[in-house]
This record gives C-alpha cells, sequence and structure tokens, in this order.
C-alpha cells in the first residue's frame, strides 16, 4: 500500500448532504446567521468551554462560522472511540454540542474510532487502558455507531425548530486506517511530528511521572487523533474538532499537523467533563457510567439519574443537556424556587435527555415505571410491558406459572419460592409481611382474582417484605 498522499484541500471537494438553507432568502437564514451568537450562546450556557487558537490565525473562528452560514456551512467533528458497546451520560456532552452545531446549519460528523480504540486514549487517565480483542471492538464500533444513529434520528424528530439543520454522519476511523501500511504511514506522517512537542502535552507528562509509565501505543494515539483530522479536513472540509476538555493536546496535534502541510487554520473547542458528587469523571473506567443502551441502563434509571440531581447542579444541567431557551430555564427555575420539594426542574431536565436517548417511548416508559414503584400505581403496573418490569426490578426473578382453578396466595408464594416451605411461610403471609401489585394480602388461602391479583397484562408483583420483589407472568389465562 502506498504511503499516504498529502493534498491540498479545496472547498469544491464537499461530499455531504446538500444544504438547502444556503439558497433561502436572508429572511429565512437569520437563525443561521451571526455564529459569533451561536459560539457565544453556547459558552453563556456552559457547553463550550475553550476554543483553540482563539488569536493568532488568518481567520479566526467567529469569522469562520459566519462566513460557513453566509455562503456555506461549516463541518465539525468529534470523536468516541468503543471502548465499550454503549455511550453513556459521560459523552452526551459532546453530542450536544454537534447537535447545537447542527441546528445552526453546519454539516456534522460523529466519527467512531474503531482503529484508535485499539490503541487506547491516554488523556485524562493514570493507567493504560485494558487491551481489547479486535473483534470486540469491531462489535463495540457496530454498536456504536447505531446508537449514534438513534440519538440523531431521535433529535431530528422530536426537537426540530423550523429552522434548515446541516447534516448528521457517522464515519468509522477503520476505514482508512485498515488501508495503510505501518512503514509507510510512519515514512509519510511521523516526520510532520516533534517529539519534543508531544512530549510537553499534558496527558503525557502526567503518565510519564507515573509509576506505570506509558506504552508506546497510547503515545502513539495523539498522531492518529491528529491524521483524522487531517483526513476528515481533507475529504469533508472539516475545520473544527470537538472534544471533551481532557482532548485539549490532541486537538492541538491536528492543528499543528494540518498547519504544517497546508498552511491553513483548523479550530477545535472542548467541552465540560462531566463529574460525579465526588469529583469523578462520569464513565467506563471510573465504574460510575449511566449508559445510553437500553440493555445497559433502563430509560427509568437514566431518568432517575437527573431527577436525583441535587439543587446547586439542576440548572447548570438544564442549559448543559437540554435545548430549553435559556429564558424558558430562567422560568423553570423561579418555579423550583419557590417549590423546591416538588422536584420540577430535574423532572424537566430527566424528561428532556430520557427524549433525546429513548424517544417519547422511552420517556414515557421511564414515568410508567416511576409511577408503579414509588407512586404504587396499580393502573401503571396494568400497562406495563415484561421487559418494563424486568427493566424495573432488576433483581427480582421472574416465573412464567400455570394458573390451575383455585390457585391461593399461599400456592402462588410458593410455586415463586418466594416463602420458606412450612409454617414460617404461611406466617409471613398472615402477618402482613406479603403483597400482590402494592395490595397487602394476609389470607393464605385467598383464590386468585384476575383484575385484582392479577393485573390485565396478565402479570403478579409480588412483593416479600420491604424489598424482595418477584415477578410472575401467568400462561393461559
Amino acid at each position: 500500500m502506498a504511503a499516504p498522499i498529502f493534498r491540498s484541500f479545496s472547498w469544491g471537494r464537499w461530499s455531504g448532504t446538500l444544504n438547502l438553507s444556503v439558497f433561502l432568502p436572508l429572511g429565512l437564514r437569520k437563525a443561521h446567521s451571526g455564529p459569533q451568537g451561536l459560539l457565544a450562546a453556547q459558552k453563556a450556557r456552559g457547553l463550550f468551554k475553550n476554543f483553540f487558537p482563539e488569536t493568532g490565525t488568518k481567520i479566526e473562528l467567529p469569522e469562520l462560522f459566519d462566513r460557513g452560514t453566509a455562503s456555506f456551512p461549516q463541518t465539525i467533528y468529534c470523536g468516541f472511540d468503543p471502548t465499550a458497546d454503549s455511550l453513556h451520560v459521560g459523552h452526551l456532552l459532546a453530542l450536544l454540542g454537534l447537535f447545537h452545531l447542527q441546528r445552526a446549519g453546519h454539516n456534522v460528523i460523529a466519527l467512531v474510532g474503531g482503529a484508535t480504540a485499539r490503541l487506547g486514549d491516554p488523556s485524562g487517565r493514570t493507567k493504560e487502558r485494558e487491551a481489547l480483542e479486535t473483534e470486540r471492538v469491531r462489535a463495540n464500533a457496530r454498536a456504536l455507531r447505531l446508537g449514534l444513529e438513534a440519538l440523531a434520528a431521535n433529535h431530528q424528530q422530536l426537537f426540530t425548530d423550523g429552522r434548515s439543520w446541516g447534516s448528521f454522519t457517522v464515519l468509522d476511523n477503520s476505514a482508512w486506517y485498515q488501508k495503510q501500511h505501518l512503514v509507510d504511514f510512519l515514512a509519510a506522517v511521523g516526520g510532520h511530528f516533534r517529539m519534543g512537542t508531544l512530549l510537553s502535552r499534558q496527558s503525557v507528562q502526567l503518565r510519564l511521572k507515573s509509576a506505570e509509565g506509558m506504552s508506546l501505543a497510547e503515545f502513539f494515539y495523539q498522531v492518529l487523533q491528529a491524521y483524522d483530522f487531517y483526513y476528515l479536513f481533507q475529504r469533508y472540509g472539516c475545520r473544527v474538532q470537538l472534544g471533551g476538555s481532557d482532548q485539549l493536546g490532541n486537538i492541538m496535534s491536528g492543528y499543528e499537523f494540518i498547519n504544517k502541510l497546508t498552511g491553513e487554520d483548523v479550530f477545535g473547542i472542548t467541552v465540560p467533563l462531566i463529574t460525579s458528587t465526588t469529583g469523578a469523571k462520569l464513565g467506563k473506567s471510573a465504574g460510575n457510567a449511566v449508559w445510553l443502551n437500553r440493555d445497559k441502563t433502563s430509560p427509568f434509571e437514566l431518568y432517575q439519574f437527573f431527577v436525583r440531581q441535587p439543587d446547586d447542579s439542576v440548572e447548570r444541567y438544564l442549559k448543559l443537556f437540554t435545548f430549553l431557551p435559556l429564558p424558558e430555564i430562567d422560568h423553570i427555575m423561579q418555579l423550583h424556587v419557590k417549590e423546591p420539594e416538588r422536584r420540577g426542574a430535574q423532572k424537566r431536565l430527566a424528561a428532556e435527555v430520557t427524549k433525546l436517548v429513548h424517544g417519547r417511548e422511552g420517556l414515557d416508559s421511564a414515568k410508567r415505571c416511576t409511577q408503579a414503584l414509588y407512586h404504587s400505581s396499580i393502573d401503571a403496573l396494568e400497562v406495563m410491558s415484561d421487559q418494563e418490569l424486568k427493566e424495573l426490578f432488576k433483581e427480582a426473578p421472574f416465573s412464567e406459572l400455570f394458573l390451575d382453578p383455585g390457585t391461593s396466595v399461599l400456592d402462588t408464594c410458593r410455586k415463586a419460592n418466594a416463602i420458606p416451605d412450612g409454617p414460617r411461610g404461611y406466617r409471613m403471609i398472615t402477618e402482613g409481611g406479603v403483597s400482590i401489585n402494592h395490595r397487602q394480602v394476609t389470607n393464605p388461602e385467598s383464590v386468585l382474582v384476575v383484575g385484582q391479583h392479577i393485573l390485565k397484562n396478565g402479570l403478579s408483583l409480588l412483593k416479600i417484605g420491604k424489598r424482595n420483589f418477584y415477578i410472575i407472568k401467568w400462561l393461559q389465562l
């Protein structure tokens, strides 16, 4: 395979989706103009943290956006390494950044790091990532691509604002690295990077000073990320990279590489990192990830994660995680101050995020589960699916039983292995320790009644004591 060929970029080579907003009358394009307002607005929300470089370029970032929306949209990308088979809440701010830019008429690219994930990004880490098998990385990359496409579809369908948006494209960097031979790649690319500069990066310095040190694979990561930026610049006219604040060093490497090769200026925008109440970065490695894949974190769990946010965080999170206008957020907070016990601001935050991640059906599911668990709602239980009950009561055993004529409360508890055999189990019922569908039952010999003990959906929720749940699905009703 021949070494990479470096070509000068031509603005006429963009091959993305045509954005019709460039042909609209000026009045209809007003919402897309004035990107200084776009950058300032996101800075005011706290979503955009830093811009690089801020000065010293032939054209500055606000001017680049201004030129883009007036004649042709800009292209911005953000990378997501498939170190797991799902995105998590820690990725949401980068996605929100892409979505806000897309809403302003720009084309955005979500880049899955199917190649770079095999090296592991050392940024913000105190030790090397565990190496992943090639097939696992590929499976994770496929899952991430589906997750990104689903989020983009929810955004498109549920959060339209009447403007003409830019395109949202998902790519995988393994598409260009699998065509490269190592020696050819190093010969063509390696000479453009200076060791002193690479070693000076804060992420590198921290790792080199650690007891574990830093592997060559990790050290080379920033070179590949810089090449990704260059490749997207050449192929898609991408002049802006967006990433977490821990990515600034890698973004700088990309800027220097592209500027050295082409003489053109490119830019970086960082978003803040979301941390737990202890200050730890949210993510898989920290062990505190709240996943966006329903199989790993249910809509109910995602919803409750945001409902439980403290009062001193909720206003900031409404600005970061939602598309709500700032005046509306101000109004929500005014109501919240008057009645903080209602947690109205947290519920609105939870609803907006859950709808973006899981769609309207996912939000409805989260609300049904909330009603069923915290408000003992029989109506909510009756319309819940098997999947929702399993998600809500993750540790609860799930049994499928035939409803024989005359089946009693005692029979049910024993068949579900919910109570011990003999007098002790009998007493647990008579002493009020058992409930079915949130209704206490004290007569072990009571025959089950459809509509009371058995819900319309053919399910029974059995609770023993305060925390032990059992789900029963009745067959052949």
